[in-house]
C-alpha cells in the first residue's frame, strides 16, 4: 500500500510538472505573438510617418519656389521704365524763334534723351514705413482781436499783371486755346525776374469765338470770393476723396466771422457727396465749407486740375491778403488766424510750406516717382534733364549754407501772404506743372532756386517748417481713390 501510494504521488507530481511546462509554453507563445504584432505596428507607423514628412517637405519646396518666382518677376517689373502713357502735348517747345534764342535748353528737351539710373544710383531698398508723429506748435492762446503787425508787409514790391487772352500767333498750324496759355521758352525765362511785368498764370482765354479754356465758376461764387480777405481752400475733383470738415470746436468765432472756407468741387463729386448725405444747405455750405462748383475742368488729369486752386489762390480770391491751402486728404484741426500768426507774422515770412517727411533731395523724389509709377517715366526724365541743365544740384544735408532745409516739400499745406513775390512764385510753380509733369514736388526746388538766383537783390521770404508741425495742425486720411497717371 505504501508503494502504491508513493507511485501515485509520484505520478501526480509528474502530471503537475507537465501541466506547468505546457502552461509556460502557452504563455510564451502568446507573448511572442504580442511582440511580433508590436514590431509590425511600429514598422507600419514609421513608414506612414515618413511618407507624410516627405509630402510636407515637397509642399514647402513648391511654396518657396513659387514665392521666389513672384519676387523675381516683381523685381524685374520694378526695374523697367515703362512708357505706356503719351507725352503731354503741352511742352510747346518747337517754334523756330525758340530754337534760335534758347537752343541749349531746347536741345535738352529732345525726346530721345532720357536719364539713366546710373545718374541716381540703385533705388533704395524697400523698408517698413516709418511712423511720423506731430510735435508741439506754440500758438497764441486765443485768436480774438488778432491784427496784422504794422511792419509786416515790408517785402519786395513790384507790379504784377497776368496774361488773360491769347490769339493765333501764326498762319501755320492749328491754334487751340489752353488754360495755361502758350508760354514760349523766352517768356518763361523772363518771367523769373521780379519786376513789373505780365506773366502767364492760368485762366488764359482764347480769342473771341473760341470756347472756354476751363475752370468756369458761377458769377455769384465769384462775387462771394472777391469779398474774402482771408481764405482757406481745398478741392475734390473726380470723386477722389471724402469731404473732411474742419473741426469746428477748434476754430474761433473770430475766424469763423473773418475767414472764407471754400471747397471747390466738380459736378461728379458733388453728386457723389450728396448721395452720401453731404448736401449743401440753403446757403451753399456743408459745415464750414462754402461749396463752389467748377464746370468745364481745364485738364483731363484730376491731379493737374487740382493745382489750380492749390497754386492760384491769389487769382481765385483777388482781394484776399492771406490764404491757406489744405489738401482734401486732411481735416483742419487748428485756427486759421493762429496758423497765419505763427507761420507768417512771427517768422516775417510771405510763404510757408513744410519739408517732406522722408525725402529731401530731388534725385530721390525722381526715383520714388518712377518706382511707384506716379507718372510717365520719359516725361519725368525730360523735366529733370532740363532742371539739371539749368543748374539744379543735389541737396547736401551737411552744407550749413543751404537756402532751404529740404529741396522736397510736403505740399499738402501751404500758408501764404498775397505779396507780389509770393504771387509770382505761385505763378512760376504753376507754369512748371502746366508745362511738365503734375508732380509739383519735382519742380518746387528748381522754381525757388531759380527765382532766388535771378533776383539776388530782391529776397523772397519763404519759410520751410517741420513736417511734425504740419501734422499737429491737421488729421491725415487716405484718399478715396488715387487717380491714374496720364
Amino acid at each position: 500500500m505504501a508503494l502504491y501510494r508513493n507511485n501515485g504521488e509520484l505520478l501526480t507530481e509528474r502530471r503537475g510538472i507537465i501541466d506547468a511546462v505546457v502552461n509556460s509554453l502557452g504563455k510564451s507563445d502568446h507573448g511572442s505573438r504580442i511582440l511580433r504584432r508590436g514590431r509590425r505596428l511600429g514598422r507600419i507607423t514609421k513608414h506612414r510617418l515618413s511618407r507624410w514628412l516627405l509630402l510636407l517637405t515637397a509642399l514647402f519646396s513648391v511654396y518657396f519656389t513659387v514665392c521666389g518666382l513672384k519676387m523675381f518677376v516683381h523685381a524685374k517689373m520694378e526695374s523697367r521704365f515703362p512708357a505706356t502713357h503719351s507725352i503731354r502735348e503741352g511742352l510747346n517747345l518747337h517754334s523756330k524763334h525758340e530754337e534760335l534764342n534758347l537752343h541749349s535748353i531746347h536741345k535738352e528737351l529732345n525726346l530721345q534723351e532720357t536719364v539713366s539710373l546710373s545718374e541716381f544710383g540703385k533705388p533704395p531698398p524697400k523698408s517698413k514705413r516709418r511712423k511720423h508723429f506731430p510735435c508741439e506748435v506754440e500758438f497764441l492762446k486765443s485768436a480774438d482781436g488778432l491784427a496784422e503787425p504794422k511792419n509786416y508787409m515790408n517785402f519786395t514790391w513790384f507790379s504784377l499783371d497776368y496774361v488773360k487772352q491769347e490769339g493765333k500767333t501764326s498762319d501755320s498750324g492749328l491754334f487751340e486755346p489752353r488754360f495755361g496759355g502758350h508760354q514760349t521758352l523766352e517768356e518763361r525765362e523772363k518771367s523769373f525776374y521780379a519786376k513789373n511785368q505780365m506773366v502767364h498764370c492760368g485762366f488764359v482765354k482764347g480769342s473771341p469765338g473760341y470756347s472756354s479754356t476751363g475752370f468756369d465758376l458761377d458769377e455769384k461764387d465769384k462775387a462771394y470770393m472777391s469779398k474774402c480777405k482771408i481764405a482757406v481752400s481745398s478741392c475734390i475733383f473726380g470723386s477722389s476723396d471724402f469731404l473732411r470738415r474742419p473741426t469746428s470746436r477748434l476754430i474761433s468765432q473770430y475766424s469763423k466771422n473773418n475767414v472764407c472756407f471754400v471747397m471747390f468741387l466738380d459736378e461728379q463729386t458733388l453728386s457723389k457727396l450728396s448721395s452720401e448725405g453731404n448736401s449743401p444747405d440753403e446757403r451753399g455750405h456743408i459745415g464750414l465749407w462754402k461749396v463752389v462748383v467748377v464746370k468745364n475742368l481745364p485738364y483731363k488729369d484730376m491731379r493737374r486740375t487740382g493745382k489750380v486752386p492749390k497754386f492760384l489762390a491769389h487769382r481765385l480770391f483777388p482781394n484776399s491778403r492771406y490764404s491757406i491751402w489744405l489738401d482734401s486728404k486732411m481735416r483742419l484741426n487748428a485756427d486759421p488766424m493762429l496758423i497765419i500768426e505763427y507761420f507768417l507774422w512771427r517768422r516775417n515770412a510771405e510763404f510757408a510750406i513744410s519739408n517732406h517727411y522722408d525725402r529731401h533731395c530731388v534725385w530721390d523724389e525722381v526715383l520714388q516717382n518712377k518706382r511707384l509709377n506716379k507718372y510717365n517715366h520719359t516725361a519725368i526724365d525730360q523735366q529733370f534733364k532740363v532742371y539739371q541743365s539749368d543748374g539744379l544740384t543735389k541737396f547736401d544735408p551737411s552744407n550749413p549754407n543751404n537756402p532751404l532745409p529740404s529741396y522736397v516739400p510736403e505740399g499738402s499745406l501751404i500758408i501764404r501772404a498775397h505779396t507780389p513775390m509770393s504771387n509770382l512764385f505761385s505763378c512760376l510753380w504753376f507754369n512748371e506743372v502746366d508745362r511738365f509733369t503734375s508732380r509739383d514736388q519735382l519742380s518746387f526746388a528748381y522754381t525757388y532756386l531759380k527765382l532766388r538766383r535771378m533776383n539776388p537783390e530782391r529776397p523772397f521770404q519763404l519759410y520751410m517748417f517741420k513736417d511734425c508741425e504740419r501734422r499737429a495742425l491737421v488729421k491725415l486720411f487716405q484718399h478715396r481713390t488715387i487717380p491714374s497717371p496720364p
